[in-house]
């Protein structure tokens, strides 16, 4: 019996599409028998629930070839993209990557990359986390008031207080701001202390 390869192609938005990688997988020399391509499926969503991904993981039977452009086709974080390796490497099916030259990440070399990347792409989540935190304490320390601008002045604040003590219900007062009626409510709330 014929082992096939299937390749697996995503696209984030429904205005692109998916031709390059299909190209670029045609061109490494490996044939697809069957291609599964998710269009307009964020990389931020879990493999395993993206719809023609769900299709492919029922159609794969072990020991048969799964190939993709870019690793991150295959998962939306370091840690999606191991859950999903490892899943399909209990069933013997290779997973090549072409951009990390043809690997096999089902192989004990792929595992080890695969290792090495996620510590990496840990190392960057921290960074940009840290860098973000730095970023907002600078900005706090030079005045910079962080948030929502607010959707009411002071001014109004106080109008719409006044409003709702002459009787106005918290419905007609949102319509005539063009806020929402949590909106009313909530400074009528921030006013009772």
């Amino acid at each position: 019996m014929k082992m096939a390869i299937f390749a697996y192609l995503r696209v984030s938005t429904a205005d692109q599409n998916t031709d390059n990688q299909k190209l670029e997988i045609e061109a490494s020399g490996l044939i697809p028998d069957y291609i599964f391509s998710d269009h307009g499926v964020s990389g931020s969503r879990p493999a395993t629930s993206r719809p023609e991904f769900q299709r492919l993981l029922m159609q794969i039977r072990d020991g048969e070839t799964l190939v993709v452009s870019k690793l991150d086709r295959l998962g939306r974080d370091a840690i999606d993209v191991q859950q999903t390796i490892k899943s399909l490497q209990t069933r013997s099916i290779r997973v090549i990557v072409l951009s990390l030259g043809g690997s096999d990440l089902t192989s004990p070399a792929g595992t080890l990359l695969m290792t090495m990347l996620a510590a990496v792409s840990q190392m960057e989540r921290d960074l940009i986390v840290e860098r973000t935190q730095a970023g907002l304490a600078r900005a706090k320390a030079a005045g910079v008031k962080l948030g929502r601008k607010p959707k009411t002045n002071d001014q109004q604040k106080k109008d719409i207080l006044g409003q709702l003590e002459s009787g106005l219900t918290v419905t007609q007062i949102a319509n005539a701001y063009q806020v929402s009626r949590a909106t009313i409510i909530g400074i009528r709330r921030k006013a009772k202390g």
